[in-house]
């Protein structure tokens, strides 16, 4: 019986962690979990924290443009585009991303990869918890420093911006910001060393959406994030 209880007040612990670690995240340099699972494993792993301000604004614009375009207005879920993922899963057709940059932070910061019921029933609360306790300005920041940016445990804007172009992630050109952001979520398979036909085409529309008004407004009114 004291086994039991020990074990559930471990998961217990495991589980309310995150929510009590989030409100200190508004200074340092967190690490996502896949950063230091490959701490762990032996595996390389290369990140230099870049505060935002230090980064070209090309970039957080792209990755803004290309990931989750209602950051500005949303509380941690757009639920806009769950509902299309929804609808596209029971007409049969794949399932688009529907995850936020918040619900991105949420997984890497505090959860695994991978799809699972799972995870996301634990993802979607712990995002809005972050939405809640941390600034936009914030959340986009860590997500810019945690992301994988890299084949070879590139993590962050400034890792991935050296590998792919040898040159940091303060000095990136509008078009090489687009390139980055295209090769979310997977840096493995996407390059943007060597960007294929594919990339090349999104970074193109990222570069278009990163000019609309909508996105500019949002950036004005966010004191430029």
């Amino acid at each position: 019986m004291r086994i039991v209880r020990t074990l559930f007040l471990f998961v217990l612990l495991l589980v309310l962690l995150p929510w009590l670690v989030t409100p200190f995240y508004r200074v340092g340099h967190p690490v996502s979990t896949l950063m230091a699972w490959r701490w762990l494993t032996g595996q390389a792993v290369s990140r230099q924290w870049v505060d935002l301000g230090a980064m070209s604004p090309w970039l957080p614009r792209a990755v803004v443009a290309s990931e989750d375009a209602k950051f500005c207005t949303h509380h941690g879920i757009d639920w806009d585009a769950l509902r299309d993922v929804i609808d596209d899963a029971e007409g049969g057709e794949l399932a688009r991303g529907g995850s936020t940059i918040t619900q991105q932070v949420a997984k890497n910061l505090f959860l695994w990869q991978g799809r699972s019921v799972v995870r996301k029933a634990l993802e979607f609360p712990l995002a809005m918890w972050i939405d809640l306790v941390l600034p936009k300005r914030r959340i986009l920041e860590i997500y810019l420093n945690i992301a994988e940016l890299g084949p070879g445990g590139q993590f962050g804007a400034q890792a991935g911006s050296l590998f792919a172009f040898g040159r940091p992630a303060s000095s990136l050109s509008p078009r090489e910001a687009a390139l980055l952001a295209a090769i979310l979520p997977n840096p493995v398979v996407r390059s943007a060393r060597n960007p294929g036909p594919g990339v090349r085409r999104l970074a193109g529309i990222y570069i278009a959406r990163a000019q609309a008004p909508g996105l500019q407004r949002c950036w004005v009114e966010n004191r430029g994030f």
